[in-house]
């Protein structure tokens, strides 16, 4: 779990949060092992944070690149959720929202390539990303890696000892 600004308080503006808000996503591959053109669904639960002091919740799934040389990154899913306060304050969005926790889901159809990979060089990760956005300006993201393909990880060539 990444966070993108740090939080030292425990409330962004007025609203009250846990130390460590967490953010959960269930696959609907236990293994969270997908073959090209596999349907990935996956459900998150954001808990520790009161639902007032949500402005908007991005989801995606996404592949990006570490290692060696330029990092890559490319969105297969995209979806940005604005949650609107009414007149009476209570909020409008089109996930379920309680005091004490936000849910969601979604689904994407997964593309051929590029297929998970554990090099010594680079590696090729994929994630399904929930970045949740406070009324204070400040956000929060998780990442849940999940494989695409079975591309055998790369270890390095033993030492030969003479």
């Amino acid at each position: 779990m990444t966070e993108s600004k740090r939080m030292d308080q425990n409330t962004l503006g007025s609203y009250r949060i846990q130390p460590n808000p967490r953010i959960s996503v269930t696959f609907n591959h236990e293994n969270i092992q997908y073959s090209g053109g596999d349907q990935l669904q996956a459900h998150y639960i954001v808990e520790g944070i009161e639902s007032q002091g949500i402005s908007a919740v991005e989801r995606s799934v996404v592949w990006y690149t570490e290692g060696k040389g330029e990092e890559d990154l490319g969105v297969i899913f995209f979806e940005r959720i604005q949650l609107e306060r009414r007149k009476d304050g209570t909020q409008t969005s089109s996930v379920s929202l309680s005091t004490d926790h936000l849910t969601g889901a979604l689904a994407t159809d997964l593309p051929q390539s590029p297929l998970s990979y554990e090099g010594i060089i680079v590696k090729i990760r994929w994630c399904v990303r929930i970045r949740v956005f406070f009324r204070s300006g400040r956000d929060f993201v998780s990442e849940h890696i999940f494989f695409l393909g079975s591309v055998p990880v790369v270890r390095p060539p033993a030492k030969v000892e003479k």
